[in-house]
C-alpha cells in the first residue's frame, strides 16, 4: 500500500478552509432565521426543515402544488 504523507502546510491550509467553510455555514444559518427561512438538513440520508422556531420537522414547509408545476 502506497503511504502519502501531506505537508505540514498543506494541513494548515485544510484547517483554514475548514474554518472558513463552518463559520460561513453559521452565518448563512443564523441569517436564514432572522429571516424566517428554514435551514434544511441531509441527515442519514433524509431531509430535515429547521423551523424559525427551532423545531425540526420532515414535512417541507413549501410544498409545491400540482398546479405550480406545470
Amino acid at each position: 500500500m502506497h503511504n502519502d504523507k501531506l505537508s505540514l502546510e498543506t494541513h494548515e491550509s485544510a484547517d483554514e478552509m475548514l474554518r472558513i467553510g463552518i463559520r460561513a455555514a453559521k452565518r448563512a444559518q443564523e441569517e436564514n432565521r432572522k429571516k424566517g427561512i428554514p435551514n434544511v438538513y441531509d441527515i442519514n440520508g433524509h431531509l430535515y426543515y429547521e423551523l424559525p422556531n427551532g423545531e425540526l420537522t420532515k414535512e417541507d414547509p413549501y410544498p409545491l402544488s400540482k398546479e405550480e408545476d406545470r
